[in-house]
């Protein structure tokens, strides 16, 4: 394992809080098909049964986290508030919060796509660390990586009962209307690094059909995809 890569490995065990005792389920865990594919002489897995793991444990997780709220949420309080503290854009963003993107594996394709920081690599990405840290240590160990990473975000949701995800509505409208994915393309980045503001433009088909702008790019996101949805409706 190249040096660098290994420097990767750490830099990520650092900011997820946890040190694995098999290393390989974190190198899995960070290796994209894209590159599983172009590298079949060395032989690896890639990340996408440890995502499918990751899902399932992340989801019990946040249920068990809006299950024992004081709030005494119900059920489809907390279906709403599970769906979004889930979601793709969520999980991308808080990816991107530990650097995910550094570390993973890709093809040269994926690469030169700009891989490493799209939402649905990084966030299965993310969710097959999760996996990893539940092969590698258990349900406990998975349990305190995840509310280490998104504690915070589970309480603001439920303080500021945040739920509706703009981009999972855009998505699902796009999908059933055109058979494609809405594309986010970041167009300006202003003011200094630790209070930039991102703005960013939601293209369906080649067409801009939003635009917005946030501190994140999540949130910039989250504002184009609001008002494409908006455009979508007074049509």
């Amino acid at each position: 394992m190249p040096v660098s890569f290994s420097e990767d490995l750490t830099r990520i065990e650092e900011k997820i809080k946890y040190r694995f005792k098999d290393r390989s389920f974190l190198l899995t865990a960070l290796t994209h098909s894209s590159y599983s594919n172009e590298h079949p002489e060395e032989g690896v897995e890639d990340n996408e049964r440890l995502e499918f793991l990751g899902d399932a444990v992340l989801g019990l997780v946040v249920a068990e986290h809006l299950y024992n709220s004081a709030n005494r949420l119900t059920e489809s309080e907390m279906a709403k508030y599970k769906a979004y503290l889930v979601s793709k854009a969520v999980l991308a963003e808080t990816a991107r919060r530990i650097s995910i993107g550094k570390g993973l594996r890709l093809g040269k394709g994926e690469e030169i796509s700009g891989g490493r920081d799209k939402d649905t690599i990084l966030a299965d990405a993310l969710e097959a660390i999760f996996g990893a840290v539940f092969l590698d240590g258990g349900y406990s160990e998975a349990k305190a990586v995840i509310t280490g990473l998104i504690g915070k975000d589970i309480l603001k949701v439920i303080s500021k009962r945040i739920h509706y995800d703009y981009k999972t509505a855009l998505q699902e409208l796009t999908q059933n209307r055109f058979g494609t994915l809405p594309e986010y393309r970041t167009v300006k980045e202003e003011g200094k690094e630790h209070s930039k503001v991102f703005t960013v433009e939601v293209l369906v088909n080649g067409e801009i059909m939003g635009k917005g702008s946030g501190r994140s790019k999540k949130e910039a996101q989250m504002k184009a995809a609001e008002e494409a949805l908006r455009a979508f409706q007074s049509r």
